[in-house]
């Protein structure tokens, strides 16, 4: 199983928001961002000069896919997890999961 590195937890966290996202059905960004907004009851922020690139990021990598569509006379990018990037979304999932299990043990000693 793939580990989260310290240095990286910042960046991963994010890919990860996106992905478990996307994994729901296509999205046009400014939806992905509202989604995790509203998912997170406001916990998680992205402002859009952080997630276009990420989502650039992930596209250039394969993990998703961009395909433009019209939508009231304009035109949306409307993202979608690839083959891959469902995989990916998975594992993703997964590692989480067991960094939460891992840190909770380390924390669970220490009283509120």
């Amino acid at each position: 199983m793939a580990r989260i590195e310290l240095h990286n937890l910042s960046k991963s966290c994010n890919e990860a928001l996106i992905l478990g996202v996307l994994a729901d059905g296509p999205k046009h960004g400014y939806q992905v961002a509202l989604e995790i907004e509203q998912r997170s009851g406001g916990y998680f922020k992205f402002y859009l000069g952080t997630l276009y690139p990420i989502l650039h990021k992930l596209e250039k990598d394969g993990f998703i896919k961009g395909t433009w569509a019209p939508d009231s006379g304009r035109r949306k990018k409307l993202y979608a997890l690839t083959d891959r990037g469902g995989v990916t979304a998975r594992e993703v999932a997964a590692t989480w999961r067991t960094f939460f299990q891992k840190l909770g043990g380390l924390l669970e000693t220490i009283e509120p």
